[in-house]
C-alpha cells in the first residue's frame, strides 16, 4: 500500500493504520491485484488479462453493482504541447475505471496497464452495460481497442478525423505559439498627432 499525507490514519499499536487499510485488502485479495489508497481513494492494480474478470467478481461477489466511469492516462516521455517532463516515466496507457456500492456507500478504482503502441484490452460493457460510452470515448481519445464492445465507434468525433486528442503525441494547435489574430496597426484618430496627448492642467470651468 501506499498513501500520501493528506490520508487521515490511525494509530494502532505501534503502527500507523490507513482507516480503508482493511476495505482496500480486501477488495485486493479478492480480484487479485495490489491496493493503494490515494487522497481517500482505493486504487487496486490488476494485470490487463484479468481485467473482465476483475470487474465480474467485484459486482457479483463484491456488491459493486454501480458503474461510475471508465478513462484512460498515457504515460509518455515525448509530449507534443506544453513542458517537458522533469523526470522519465514508464511509457504505457493505464486504463481506470471506478465502481461502486451504493448501499454501503464505497467506491473502488481499478487500473491496469497496456502496451502504448498497440493499446487493447477486453471490453466490459458485458459486465457493466453502462461502460458502453465510456468506451467509445476512450477509443476516439486515446485509439484504444476494447475487444468483444458492441459498437466501438466514435463518440464525439466525426467520422474520418485523424488523431487521437488525448494523446500526448496529439499536437493541441490553439495551445501552439502563433501571433495574435488580432494584433493589427491602427490607423490614427483625426488630428492625431501619433504622440500621447499631455494631461491638462487647466480648469475646464474657467
Amino acid at each position: 500500500m501506499t498513501s500520501n499525507q493528506s490520508d487521515v490514519t490511525e494509530q494502532t499499536g505501534t503502527a500507523t493504520v490507513h482507516p480503508l487499510q482493511e476495505f482496500a485488502d480486501g477488495v485486493a485479495a479478492a480480484v487479485g491485484g495490489v491496493a493503494e489508497i490515494h487522497f481517500g481513494t482505493v486504487k487496486v492494480r490488476v494485470p490487463a488479462e484479468w481485467w473482465v474478470e476483475t470487474h465480474r467478481i467485484a459486482k457479483e461477489e463484491l456488491g459493486f453493482v454501480f458503474f461510475s466511469f471508465l478513462s484512460a492516462i498515457e504515460w509518455a516521455n515525448d509530449v507534443a504541447v506544453g513542458f517537458p517532463l522533469s523526470e522519465p516515466v514508464e511509457e504505457r496507457i493505464e486504463v481506470i475505471s471506478t465502481v461502486g456500492d451504493l448501499a454501503e456507500g464505497r467506491r473502488v478504482t481499478f487500473s491496469t496497464d497496456i502496451d502504448r503502441e498497440n493499446p487493447t484490452i477486453a471490453s466490459i460493457v458485458g459486465v457493466y452495460a453502462g461502460a458502453n460510452w465510456h468506451e467509445r470515448e476512450a477509443h476516439e481519445m486515446f485509439g484504444i481497442t476494447f475487444e468483444g464492445h458492441p459498437n466501438l465507434i466514435n463518440l464525439y468525433l466525426p467520422t474520418g478525423f485523424v488523431g487521437h486528442p488525448l494523446r500526448k503525441s496529439f499536437p493541441l494547435l490553439s495551445r501552439e505559439v502563433k501571433p495574435w489574430p488580432g494584433d493589427v496597426d491602427v490607423e490614427g484618430m483625426p488630428g492625431d498627432s501619433g504622440a500621447a496627448d499631455e494631461p491638462s492642467t487647466e480648469n475646464p470651468e474657467a
